[in-house]
């Protein structure tokens, strides 16, 4: 990991150094708030450990100003002396991910800060533009394209194409896709061949061929379209 650690007390600035750098983790640090802001607006971090009190600029004034100002979404794990309800909300209304109380284990600091970078990268993902071949859907957007041409589908059509993006061309089970979209109350109807029926319908029909692959007795898949194998027209000599 990639961490940026705002923090003004030398001994655990030492510490921290000491523990997560002979891990492997790269370090970054600065002594006050400004510094940290500068560092954080400057560079990407996979995660941000800021202390509350800092000269200068607090830590939830930094917080609120990464989030605010820059727009930045990098997690951010506060470390504070205090305990109580209020400077636990305070923190979390500020932008923090999460909330550590002076003096704190640095086993439990680095699986935190994991764990917080794993979440970031789900998140990541399931925003992301998937791809595949001529297909491309935006789901925070809800909007899908084959080959420019937009495509219209249900929510329940966007979930499927965003499972079989996922893993294309890799085969998708039935049971991962009724799950996807229906969780643990799935229903006892075939419903999931309607879907997939208005799926295809809406992928493949207006083009010369398919993507929407069905597997007998397994799933579904999407694949690369064959090209025509019909030649070229080509214009008769003049």
């Amino acid at each position: 990991m990639r961490i940026l650690i705002v923090e003004d007390h030398p001994d655990i600035l030492a510490n921290l150094y000491g523990f997560l750098e002979p891990r492997g983790h790269q370090l970054d640090s600065a002594r006050n708030g400004y510094g940290g802001l500068a560092l954080a607006s400057e560079h990407d971090y996979d995660v941000i450990v800021l202390d509350v009190m800092l000269p200068g600029l607090s830590g939830l004034e930094l917080c609120h100003k990464l989030r605010t100002e820059l727009g930045k979404p990098t997690p951010v794990l506060m470390l504070t002396a205090r305990d109580s309800l209020s400077d636990k909300v305070a923190g979390f209304d500020s932008g923090a991910d999460d909330y550590l109380v002076k003096p704190f284990s640095l086993v439990e600091l680095e699986v935190r800060l994991k764990a917080l970078v794993r979440r970031a990268a789900s998140a990541h993902a399931l925003h992301a533009t998937l791809r595949f071949g001529e297909l491309r859907y935006d789901p925070e957007m809800q909007e899908a394209s084959r080959a420019g041409v937009p495509v219209q589908l249900t929510r329940t059509g966007y979930t499927l194409l965003r499972c079989l993006l996922a893993a294309a061309p890799r085969i998708v089970s039935r049971e991962t896709l009724e799950q996807a979209v229906w969780g643990d109350d799935r229903p006892d109807s075939d419903a999931l061949r309607t879907h997939i029926h208005a799926l295809r319908q809406a992928l493949d029909k207006p083009f010369a061929t398919p993507m929407l692959q069905t597997v007998a007795g397994v799933g579904y898949r999407l694949v690369q379209p064959e090209p025509d194998p019909r030649p070229a027209e080509r214009d008769a000599p003049r």
